[in-house]
């Protein structure tokens, strides 16, 4: 019954908002203060398109009561760290070791400190750091630190903790069922904090997301991977990793070839004089081009790089050397590019920079063809800018367990969502350090939207790119909430309208498009407490917008993002993060000195009574939500986690 009703109450709050939002629209933008109307029409399409989504994501919610099936197969629990505190590994540890369903405990030390080795071979647990490979090459945190450890394991399955996550004895009891399916890849259960009083100042607590949004993405078969409190198939992983680094091959090769035509192209325009040259030239293109259409007709990668190098080692063999000079500068520029670790040959390293560098040369004939077999026995390296050829978590993001399973579903394989709580952890207990959480969070989204797209994304269906797409639309919200902010003070402070007038015909489309929503949301939420979510999702504006442009920047630019680890416990007291939240303060300040200039121009008559009002509401709304941000600055932690120090198991 409820789910009948929430989907009449979905239906009905997006038609009222197409209803709404296509009237303001066509009849009541005023054009003549464009420079807000249209940004406010803007920032409420975008939330149209936001109810639009949750109504979606409520569509088809799952409840699961548990597996049908007993727990069966081998499982390797993986608790990944890198500067926590040994203790607190050791809790998380010991707490592994209690897992009813046979199992073996591995730490993950991504900063190898031997305390951390010592404690772990007291316990009797496993113990993994990375290996030689991984020096001077990409680290990839925690999706490298995973990576590493499946080629030191054998486990069916894997149990993935963070550091400070201790698991109930049952986890695997409760989850393994699921894998009776044989498509099954994941299951993801709550993430649930202990640190965390019942006023939550700081949001930590998710329940809303942590219930109905992932019961509702499992419905649509597109509940995701959230980095801790989940098991993963080790199949269906090696098989991402596989298929993962055979498209990176075809792609650098690809990437080659028409670098490789490019540079040849170059080079036959400056042989025209030279007809031996000119032909040697116009040979080597032929064999290029001839290899780019073996690979678009889908033969194998390494037929078509195996036969451009003897074609290439052929025409090398009859090329004649002449024009010492240049040959001379050519080799010295070859010899320049970046060498291969532990090899003999001049090779290079096959990446964007390499490759710029030789299609931008002008080369010599014998320059040319050096420099192709330069490419070609680079193409034949598997990926020696890589710690390990085969990478089963993605590497894209800094946050590797959306881009992992967004992977995992476009290669056909099925998640679950299990709701019942199985381990518990420590969330941030200051603003600072849940600021830099958050960030790291939207960054990490945004970068797969950017990078992997799923509305583009093959293997993946309709729902599912949806519900993918949700999420990462959700972290676009600071730009309209910068907007709902601004609208109302720019009415009380200068008077200006964003829309034409504050009409019945405005009302009679609003009210009914604003209640429905939240009725949406009630009911979809169903008894779940949401207000503090709501109060950040609108709060953390600059944080959102932030994560928005260096996203952008590390995409297009290659700007560094970083990757910090949450704190998990308090070191002293921390400061107020006021470099962080200055936005948030100034914008209270303003929405305040604008509400009281919005009645001295209604007692003064200069001001429309109803805008007046309608905007002052939307002042004391605006206020109240951004008001968690100086109570959450000056939270000093809550006396919950002193207690969980005292029930620590031993």
């Amino acid at each position: 019954m409820r789910v009948v009703l929430l989907r009449v109450v979905a239906l009905l709050a997006v038609l009222a908002g197409v209803n709404y939002v296509v009237w303001r629209w066509l009849a009541s933008v005023n054009w003549e203060a464009w420079w807000i109307a249209v940004p406010l029409v803007v920032a409420e399409t975008y939330s149209l398109v936001d109810t639009f989504f949750f109504a979606l994501t409520m569509w088809r919610v799952k409840v699961r009561s548990g597996p049908e099936a007993p727990p069966a197969g081998t499982v390797d629990v993986f608790i990944t760290t890198y500067d926590e505190p040994v203790d607190l590994v050791m809790t998380t540890a010991r707490a592994a070791t209690r897992i009813r369903y046979p199992h073996t405990t591995w730490i993950l030390d991504d900063g190898a400190r031997p305390e951390m080795r010592e404690a772990a071979e007291r316990t009797g647990v496993g113990y993994i750091t990375r290996t030689d490979d991984w020096t001077g090459k990409p680290r990839h945190a925690k999706a490298g630190n995973l990576n590493n450890a499946l080629f030191q394991t054998e486990g069916e399955y894997l149990l993935i903790l963070d550091a400070d996550q201790i698991p109930e004895p049952q986890i695997l009891d409760r989850t393994l069922g699921y894998f009776a399916h044989e498509r099954v890849a994941l299951v993801q259960t709550p993430q649930y904090f202990s640190n965390v009083d019942d006023a939550d100042l700081l949001g930590n607590q998710a329940p809303l997301f942590y219930g109905p949004i992932q019961q509702g993405k499992d419905g649509w078969n597109a509940a995701f991977f959230c980095g801790s409190n989940a098991v993963l198939r080790r199949e269906a992983l090696m098989q991402l990793g596989i298929s993962g680094y055979v498209r990176d091959v075809e792609q650098t090769v690809r990437a080659s070839l028409r670098t490789a035509e490019r540079m040849l192209a170059r080079t036959a325009r400056s042989a025209r004089t030279d007809p031996a040259e000119a032909e040697l030239v116009a040979e080597l293109r032929d064999r290029v081009r001839e290899a780019s259409e073996r690979l678009r007709a889908g033969e194998s990668v390494g037929e078509v790089t195996w036969r451009l190098q003897e074609d290439v080692d052929a025409v090398s063999r009859a090329a004649v050397r002449g024009h010492l000079t240049a040959m001379e500068e050519d080799l010295a520029a070859i010899a320049e590019l970046p060498l291969q670790a532990d090899s003999e040959l001049p090779a290079f390293v096959v990446d964007d920079v390499a490759l710029d560098r030789l299609a931008e040369r002008d080369w010599s004939p014998l320059g040319a063809i050096e420099s192709v077999q330069s490419i070609t026995r680079a193409l034949a390296v598997d990926r020696p800018d890589e710690a390990q050829p085969v990478m089963p978590m993605a590497t894209i993001s800094i946050t590797e367990d959306m881009a992992t399973a967004m992977q995992l579903h476009a290669n056909g394989w099925r998640s679950v969502y299990h709701h019942e709580l199985l381990a518990t952890g420590l969330a941030p207990e200051d603003l600072g350090t849940m600021l830099k959480q958050r960030l790291r969070w939207a960054q990490g989204t945004l970068q797969v939207m950017l990078k992997d797209n799923p509305l583009a994304k093959r293997g993946l269906d309709g729902g599912q790119r949806l519900m993918y797409f949700a999420t990462m639309w959700s972290y676009l919200s600071g730009f309209a909430a910068l907007v709902y902010l601004a609208a109302p003070a720019v009415y009380l402070l200068a008077g200006v309208m964003p829309v034409t007038a504050w009409s019945v015909d405005f009302f009679a489309r609003f009210i009914p498009y604003f209640v429905l929503s939240q009725l949406m949301f009630l009911i979809g939420a169903h008894g779940i407490r949401t207000w503090r979510g709501q109060q950040y999702a609108l709060a953390l504006f600059p944080l959102w917008i932030k994560a928005c442009w260096t996203s952008a920047a590390n995409v297009w630019f290659r700007r560094p993002l970083g990757f910090v680890v949450t704190p998990k416990e308090r070191v002293g007291r921390a400061a107020v993060p006021w470099r962080e939240i200055w936005p948030q303060l100034t914008a209270m300040a303003v929405l305040v000195i604008a509400a009281i200039v919005g009645a001295l121009r209604v007692v003064a008559g200069t001001a429309d009574g109803v805008g007046t009002l309608v905007n002052t509401v939307w002042v004391v709304y605006d206020l109240v939500v951004l008001s968690i941000i100086p109570r959450a600055a000056l939270y000093r932690g809550p006396a919950a986690h002193a207690a969980r120090k005292e029930n620590r198991p031993r």
